[in-house]
């Protein structure tokens, strides 16, 4: 090289990153013709890490702090590149810096339902979102997975991968908490640790530490939101089953009077839907019978005129038609006043 080419070409004193626009992940340093200065110095701030490549192959880590670029700071570089320990001109090498903050406030959510198992319900569908925060952690894994050698990476180059990251680990979350389907709504903050432990893996997998989930909303489909509203409106009850029928009941005969008395049937099958039929039922058929004996609990009545016990079997047969009463109990009630004709 004349002395002429060696004034005229340019070098690199100093290498650094001031990171001017927000949520950068990667960012290669414009070395193009030019050559790093042996000897110059690599600026490395807080919350960053710098990567030399050489020809394609990932060499020197650095963490934050001032380095000096010498052979012995340079410990991969020098290897591949046979230097010896005298070595002192200047070289070539892509730098790439990439940020380690945390990314906060990335959104993932359902576009569609997500179909799950349930130990109660069998197969239901699920809607949820919230958001999550993750950072770098290991830059080497993160250029040779996801960035590569392209000058610029951002977050939003990166949303679409981690949000479907997200939503397909929803199953696993969701059977590692435990938490009955219908509670999960109430229990979004150990769903959403779930959540996180379930994507955690994947996430280390592409260099990444994901460092939070919150879940902001689960949505339960429209019939077991329903049963979800009966359980908090009973809520003192404390999870007795039977207490918790009878308090079905006594919320759903008023509408479902109102319903067969106007001739309509929509009511009483939204009180079926709810689990209140069955119920609703006995309570009709017992207070029936009771009806039949002159309205008070007596056993042993005899004599009842048959035009009465045909139309209670019409009345109960309607309540059967509608759902309210099973075909069993239909059948126990018709034995029942049967054997009061005799």
């Amino acid at each position: 090289m004349g002395l002429m080419d060696f004034v005229k070409k340019q070098f690199i004193d100093i290498i650094e990153w001031t990171e001017e626009r927000d949520g950068v992940l990667a960012w290669r340093f414009p070395v193009a013709d030019r050559e790093i200065q042996y000897g110059g110095m690599l600026t490395v701030r807080e919350s960053q890490m710098a990567v030399f490549v050489n020809e394609g192959q990932v060499a020197d880590v650095f963490g934050p702090g001032l380095h000096k670029l010498t052979t012995q700071t340079l410990p991969v570089l020098t290897y591949l590149r046979n230097w010896d320990k005298l070595f002192q001109s200047p070289f070539k090498s892509d730098v790439y810096f990439f940020s380690t903050r945390q990314q906060v406030d990335r959104r993932w959510g359902t576009t569609q339902p997500v179909t799950i198992r349930d130990k109660d319900f069998g197969a239901v569908r699920l809607r949820a979102f919230g958001n999550y925060a993750y950072r770098i952690t290991d830059p080497k894994k993160f250029h040779t997975e996801i960035s590569g050698t392209r000058d610029v990476y951002t977050v939003e180059d990166l949303d679409g991968q981690l949000r479907g990251l997200m939503l397909q680990h929803i199953s696993d979350a969701v059977a590692g908490s435990g938490i009955p389907f219908l509670d999960l709504a109430a229990n979004q903050v150990e769903f959403a640790k779930q959540l996180r432990e379930a994507n955690g893996p994947a996430f280390d997998a592409l260099g990444l530490k994901l460092e939070g989930v919150t879940v902001q909303n689960v949505s339960l489909p429209e019939e077991l939101q329903k049963i979800l509203d009966q359980k908090i409106g009973m809520g003192m009850v404390g999870g007795d089953m039977g207490k918790f029928m009878q308090y079905q009941t006594g919320q759903a005969i008023p509408a479902l009077a109102a319903g067969v008395g106007s001739g309509g049937s929509g009511i009483a099958g939204e009180a079926v839907g709810l689990g209140a039929g069955v119920a609703l039922g006995q309570v009709m058929a017992q207070q029936l019978g009771q009806g039949l004996q002159g309205g008070a609990p007596q056993a042993g009545v005899q004599g009842v005129k048959p035009e009465d016990v045909m139309a209670t079997l019409e009345k109960l047969g309607e309540l059967k038609a509608k759902g309210i009463l099973t075909d069993e109990e239909f059948a126990a009630k018709k034995a029942e006043l049967l054997k009061k004709l005799v």
